[in-house]
């Protein structure tokens, strides 16, 4: 069995490919993953890291605002979509895979439009409530589309019924206990925050949780663990001990959070961006959560997103121009004292996920795998 992934640009888009291909692998230990990506983005080092065999496909999308800088980027977007179909063509003569699953970004286009024309089986999985360019062009002709949130339907033009499959998680995340996790930090039941902003960090984010930092610290209320990305740790930390503030063991400042299983399932509120991933893991740990949507995002997904938990009342929204300090103390205090509310959150929240998506998507692909031509 040999099962290709194409997709790639951003994190939400490659780790859910690497999810599925390591659940295939699990059970098939034999079967065959090749991926195709594009040669200059993080694809291009985290596949061949997990072991899999990577072929570099170059594309670009197209910009829609008109300028001279943009009519040249569009010249060598078109020079390079002309090319990735070719390329991509060859590759799946050259490869013969059983399966071609796409995750998303531009590079998952070429690779499906040459396999259904070469009648190789092809599926797209969507992850976001607010489908991207690419599902939306490839999603009428796939053999099976696959959404993460069932409110991605009504952007689509289909000809068969979509699967909602969810989100492929880290299994870890679902593996500890609040109890459990409270004894490897080293807190007691005093309520806990836990706030990111992604890899990259997110200015904005950091900012105003310093805020939040110097609202509780010395309270002795709660626990706070915050990461900062790799851009604005040092900033942050600076600013806050100019200003006075103890970090400590209660309250954490870290530059990356590499025990999110253990941080997320001892958190009572989690204060984070609103990417497809993360709220899947939200939803899969059943936690509160206050997000904080970006807007630099295409087609403002991470918006969309959100919307399903906020309208599911399993999250509070605040929008990147409305994010101010005074508005996240606000918005926290309302929410951390109040137990009864937060524990309908998590209720919400748990009735949102789909704990079984990596089996779910597993399941369309082996179907796809053993059906006829």
């Amino acid at each position: 069995m040999h099962i290709l992934f194409a997709g790639g640009g951003t994190a939400g888009h490659i780790n859910p490919a690497l999810a599925i291909a390591d659940y295939i692998k699990e059970r098939h230990p034999d079967a065959k993953i090749s991926y195709i990506g594009t040669p200059d983005k993080l694809e291009s080092k985290l596949v061949p890291q997990k072991g899999y065999d990577f072929y570099p496909v170059e594309v670009a999308g197209f910009q829609r605002k008109i300028n001279v800088k943009n009519i040249k980027r569009n010249v060598d977007a078109l020079t390079k979509a002309i090319t990735a179909s070719a390329k991509a063509k060859n590759l799946l003569k050259e490869l013969k895979p059983d399966v071609v699953v796409g995750t998303g970004g531009y590079v998952s286009g070429p690779v499906l439009r040459e396999a259904a024309k070469l009648g190789i089986k092809n599926a797209i999985h969507e992850q976001n409530a607010f489908p991207g360019v690419t599902t939306k062009m490839l999603s009428r002709n796939a053999n099976a589309v696959m959404l993460a949130m069932p409110e991605a339907e009504k952007y689509l033009k289909l000809n068969k019924k979509p699967i909602i499959t969810g989100n492929p998680v880290r299994g870890e995340l679902s593996k500890m206990t609040r109890e459990e996790a409270r004894n490897v930090l080293g807190f007691d039941d005093r309520p806990m925050i836990l706030s990111f902003g992604g890899s990259l960090g997110a200015r904005h984010i950091n900012e105003a949780v310093e805020g939040l930092i110097k609202w509780h610290c010395g309270s002795g209320k709660y626990y706070h663990i915050h990461g900062t990305g790799n851009v604005g740790y040092s900033a942050m930390t600076d600013k806050l001990k100019s200003d006075n503030v103890e970090l400590s063991h209660e309250i954490q400042v870290r530059e990356y959070i590499n025990d999110m299983n253990v941080c997320m399932a001892a958190a009572d509120l989690v204060i984070c961006r609103a990417g497809a991933i993360t709220l899947s893991e939200l939803c899969l740990c059943n936690k509160p959560s206050i997000l904080i949507p970006s807007p630099f995002v295409a087609e403002n997904h991470q918006f969309h997103n959100a919307m399903t938990l906020k309208k599911a009342g399993a999250a509070e929204i605040i929008e990147e121009k409305d994010l101010t300090s005074e508005k996240l103390i606000q918005t926290v205090d309302m929410l951390i004292d109040n137990k009864p509310k937060l524990a309908k959150m998590s209720e919400n929240a748990k009735k949102c996920g789909i704990p079984d998506a990596n089996e779910r998507i597993y399941q369309v692909i082996m179907r796809l795998y053993t059906s006829e031509s």
